[in-house]
């Protein structure tokens, strides 16, 4: 199982980044997808999540009305839409996949990880 992220970068405060995580070696449509972040000397913390059949969405409060994730099950992909970019949102991006009936917001809830993608943004 193979969890490729993409998309992170530097950019100013304000502005959009999409992310993307694509999965190979696992039946995709049967997993509920997550997206995690972790900044330097913190522990990693739940940002959204989206159930297999993408109906439902969750968000953590801080994202809220400013992220929004989505996946494309014909392409094996989650993604991750940023917007209103804030300092705070620095961190490591992670995708994580996770099969069961309801979708987890805890890390160690999740089975396969991506390597994660770096956000910078600059105030």
């Amino acid at each position: 199982v193979q969890l490729q992220a993409s998309g992170g970068g530097l950019v100013q405060a304000g502005a959009s980044l999409r992310l993307s995580c694509t999965a190979s070696g696992l039946t995709f449509s049967s997993y509920n997808m997550g997206w995690f972040r972790q900044a330097p000397g913190k522990d990693r913390e739940f940002v959204a999540a989206v159930s297999w059949t993408g109906s439902r969405t969750l968000y953590a409060d801080s994202v809220k009305g400013r992220f929004s994730i989505s996946r494309d099950n014909a392409k094996n992909t989650v993604y991750l839409q940023m917007n209103s970019l804030e300092s705070e949102d620095t961190a490591v991006y992670y995708c994580a996949g996770h099969r069961a009936l309801l979708v987890p917001v805890r890390p160690q809830d999740y089975e396969y990880w991506g390597q994660g993608t770096l956000v910078t943004v600059s105030s």
